[in-house]
């Protein structure tokens, strides 16, 4: 069940990441104030909404018994941890501290971000796979 709920996690991540996600929310989730905040908590809603949908379904087809609490948990943790993540700044401290300023001074910060993502959604399939 690991696996099958690791894909439906990583498929509602790449749909709230590209063609759900909007221009407007993609420039300005990571800034400051009102505007960086309402951004980023509605793109994080986007992959609540998306990731929870993609489970209900994944249980009413697969017939997986998934309880309601560890579900709800494991979408929210997806919420929290994409909204942190997407705030640019926890990946550029990584990129720092693991002393990567080339790297990503040439693109690297959007595979850091793509792999911390990764990393909070397997955490959250392990989770409910356990």
């Amino acid at each position: 069940m690991f696996a099958e709920i690791a894909f439906l996690l990583y498929l509602g991540h790449l749909l709230a990441d590209y063609p759900f996600q909007t221009d407007h929310q993609a420039a300005h989730k990571a800034g400051c104030g009102r505007q960086g905040w309402t951004a980023n908590l509605s793109h994080a809603a986007t992959h609540v909404l998306i990731c929870a949908l993609l489970l209900a379904a994944g249980s009413a087809l697969l017939g997986w018994h998934l309880p309601a609490l560890p579900a709800v948990a494991a979408v929210l943790w997806i919420g929290a941890t994409h909204g942190f993540i997407d705030r640019r700044w926890p990946v550029a401290a990584w990129m720092r501290i693991a002393r990567q300023a080339g790297w990503a001074a040439h693109g690297g910060a959007a595979h850091v971000d793509q792999t911390a993502h990764v990393l909070a959604l397997t955490l959250a399939a392990l989770f409910l796979a356990a």
